[in-house]
Order: structure tokens, then sequence, then C-alpha cells
């Protein structure tokens, strides 16, 4: 691998980023933006980088074959499709942005620029959820029944308050599950396929912001499965995510990314693993210490670039769990008011 990158944003996921890209041999990051002069600076002189704070001066950078963009999620599609217009290689942080039309018009442009688009979600690289993607491919889950997933997270108030775009709708686009819960969603999908029904509701129960801090939701898949999604950043002190997934042959439960039960009726216990799984604070700490599914996952964009391949989890496929957490959001009657103020 060989490849000249520059950063879009300056804070904690883009610091992430550049831990996650300095370690892979042959990646160079060669130039950061942001609008933080202090943290960019911070951050350039940390991995060697040119720092900008004009966005058109720090496209102009030469030479340089993709970006990397962890600013607020609002942001995503404009700064994409700019990069995509430079002839860049454009890797996302989730969600791809906080609209679907904003995502259809960053798709297009990557499409129309003939560069590559990628949306990072780390959770499909970790060990436990790529066997468990596997075993239910097998069919060894059998017909796949029921599916419980919780994202029952704690944010203290500064979280939000010292943040110009948390729980803001007009770069946020929403809050817990928006942000956080998007993860579970993608997840969901990616394992399950397309849902076909929604009923939700949301509520700001805790902190004081313009989008939810809980939402809840009851999903109807294609395959006839259905699930119960509950994702808040409200539960004090935040525990481990944990997915429950029932088939006609069993049950298996997934909790902070790793396999922790696996009742089957064939007996097979071998989905179960010693791996201690992710090591991330994520449920009391947007700080991501543990980069290695972040490190995955740029090495996934790489090797798309270098062999003309399809990303992990591509623009298209990046907009399929923004589209339903807008499906969610519109359910409990909330994507209305949220354009509305967004405007």
């Amino acid at each position: 691998m060989s490849i000249r990158i520059r950063l879009i944003g300056a804070g904690n996921i883009s610091s992430t980023h550049a831990r996650a890209a300095s370690e892979i041999p042959g990646v160079k990051i060669v130039a950061i933006h942001g609008t933080n002069q202090e943290k960019v600076s911070c951050l350039s002189r940390e991995f060697g980088a040119k720092p900008y704070t004009e966005f058109k001066s720090f496209l102009a950078h030469s030479p340089m074959e993709a970006v990397i963009i962890g600013s607020p999620s609002g942001l995503h599609a404009e700064q994409g499709i700019a990069a995509a217009q430079h002839k860049l290689h454009v890797l996302t942080e989730k969600p791809i942005d906080i609209t679907t039309e904003h995502a259809d018009g960053l798709i297009f442009a990557c499409k129309v620029a003939g560069v590559k688009l990628g949306v990072i979600f780390q959770d499909r690289f970790k060990p436990d959820i790529l066997r468990l993607k596997q075993f239910l491919a097998a069919g060894s889950l059998g017909k796949p029944l029921l599916l419980d997933a919780r994202v029952n997270w704690y944010r203290p108030p500064e979280y939000y308050r010292d943040s110009k775009w948390r729980g803001t709708l007009a770069l946020d686009g929403g809050g817990a599950l928006m942000n956080q819960g998007i993860h579970t969603v993608d997840l969901l999908i990616w394992l399950f396929g397309e849902v076909k029904k929604v009923q939700a509701s949301t509520a700001t129960l805790l902190h004081d912001i313009e989008s939810e801090d809980t939402a809840l939701a009851l999903l109807e898949f294609a395959s006839g499965a259905v699930g119960v999604l509950h994702a808040t950043t409200a539960a004090y002190p935040g525990y481990p995510r944990r997915v429950e997934i029932t088939g006609s042959e069993g049950t298996i439960i997934l909790e902070q990314d790793r396999i922790v039960a696996a009742d089957v009726r064939n007996k097979d216990k071998s989905l179960i693993s010693a791996d201690a799984g992710d090591k991330n604070p994520s449920a009391s700490s947007p700080v991501v210490s543990d980069v290695r599914g972040h490190r995955l996952a740029i090495e996934d964009f790489i090797r798309a670039i270098e062999t003309n391949g399809k990303p992990a989890c591509d623009g298209e496929d990046g907009r399929r769990s923004l589209a339903l957490v807008e499906a969610i959001y519109q359910s409990a009657g909330f994507l209305r008011k949220t354009m509305q103020r967004a405007i």
C-alpha cells in the first residue's frame, strides 16, 4: 500500500483516523483541515502533516489521492462532493450525511468523478461480528425470527454542551440514533437485510439538546423477522451494546462486539471465542482508544482504490442505514420537525 491522505476534521474522530492510518505501512497523512486552528496545528504536528483552516487551499494541496472526512455529520456530503470534484477518493465517517438527499448528491458526484466512496462502519471488520455474519449466511441459525438490539449508552451533559454541533439538527441531524445508534442500524441491515415496516418513538429525556437522546423502534424485516431497537445516551453510567438474535435453530447473543452466548440446536459452541472484543469505552465515552476497527476500514478502502474494487461499505450501502434512521424519525414524527428546524 502506498497512498497520500488528507484529513477533514481535527477533533476526536479525526485523531482516531490519524492514529489508525499512521499504523498502515505506506500511508502518509499529508494535510489536515479544520476550523479550530489550535486543534489543526496540534494534530498536524503530531503526524507531520500540513495544517489548513481554509478549505479551498486544503483541497488544492498536492500531491494527494484521498480524503478521510471526520467533520460534523451535516458537512460530510458537501465536503465529500468538493473532494470528488478534485478527483480525490472519499472515505467518510458515519453517517454518510444527515439526509438521504445529501447522500444521493455525494454518491452521484463520486460516480461522475470516477472516484471511490466509502463509509466507515468499523463494526463490520470485528472478528466475532464477521464470524456471526458467516454463520447466519450459512443458514446455521435457521430462519431469522427475533432481534433485540440495545444501545444503552451514556453521555454527560458537557458532551453536548461543549460542542457546537452535537445534538443539533443542522449538523448532527438527530441525536442518540443518528450519531451513536446508527452503528447498530447498519449492523442489523448488514446481517438481516432490508426493513420493510417501522413503528417508532423518540424522546429527549435527559439532555438539553435539539434532538432526541432516546429512540425506540419496532422493525419488520423483509425476511419476516421482527426486531426491537433501543438507542439512548441517557442510561447512566452506560452499558455495552447488546444484540440478541433468535432463529428457528437457536439464539446468539453479541455483547461489546463479542459473541457471549450461542445456544443452537446442534450444540455448536465454536462461535464463542476467548477474544476480549472491542476495548473502547463506547458505552460511556466517545474516545476511541482501540483503533483496530478503523485501521481495517481504512485498509479496506485503500485496497478498493488499488484494485478498483468495492469498499466493504460503499456509498449506496452507507445510505441504507441513513434511510432507515430517516424512516424511524418519520414514524416518530421527528423527521418533519428536524427538517423544518434545519432549513
